[in-house]
C-alpha cells in the first residue's frame, strides 16, 4: 500500500514517481507560483463538488504579513498546473490580477454559492467544472 501512497513529510511529488494521485492533505500547504517562478501563495484548502467528486477550487492564501491581512482566493482547479521541478503549482496570473480577484479575508467563511462560483470562473476565464466533459 505504501507504493500507491508514498509517505513523507514534504508536499512534493517526486519526478521519478509513477503515481499521479495525491491526497488532499498533501496538496494543502503546497506553494503556488506565477510563470516567472515568483511564489504567490500557498494552497490552503480544496473545494470538492459533493455530487461529481471533482475538485472545483484550490483556495490559495495570498498577501498579508505574518498572517495579518491575508486573503483567501478560490482558484478554479483548472488554472493550476503542477510543476515537478518547483514542487508546486503554477498559474498564469500576476500579483496584480490576484489583487483584483474574488477573495475573502482569511478570518471569514467563504461563500461559494452558485453565484459566487460563476463569478470566480468568469474572472479567471476558466470553464466551470460543472461544464467539463469527463
Amino acid at each position: 500500500m505504501s507504493d500507491v501512497f508514498p509517505t513523507g513529510t514534504d508536499n512534493t511529488i517526486r519526478p521519478e514517481s509513477p503515481h499521479r494521485l495525491i491526497s488532499a492533505d498533501k496538496v494543502e500547504g503546497t506553494a503556488v507560483y506565477d510563470r516567472a517562478g515568483e511564489r504567490l501563495g500557498t494552497v490552503e484548502d480544496l473545494m470538492i463538488d459533493k455530487v461529481s467528486g471533482r475538485v472545483a477550487f484550490a483556495v490559495m492564501s495570498f498577501g498579508g504579513f505574518l498572517g495579518l491581512g491575508e486573503n483567501h482566493h478560490p482558484l478554479p482547479w483548472s488554472v493550476l498546473t503542477y510543476d515537478t521541478t518547483k514542487g508546486g503549482y503554477v498559474v498564469d496570473l500576476t500579483r496584480e490580477q490576484l489583487e483584483g480577484a474574488p477573495a475573502y479575508a482569511a478570518t471569514e467563511n467563504m461563500d461559494i454559492s452558485d453565484t459566487n462560483s460563476r463569478r470566480v470562473y468568469d474572472y479567471y476565464k476558466a470553464q466551470p467544472f460543472w461544464l467539463e466533459v469527463s
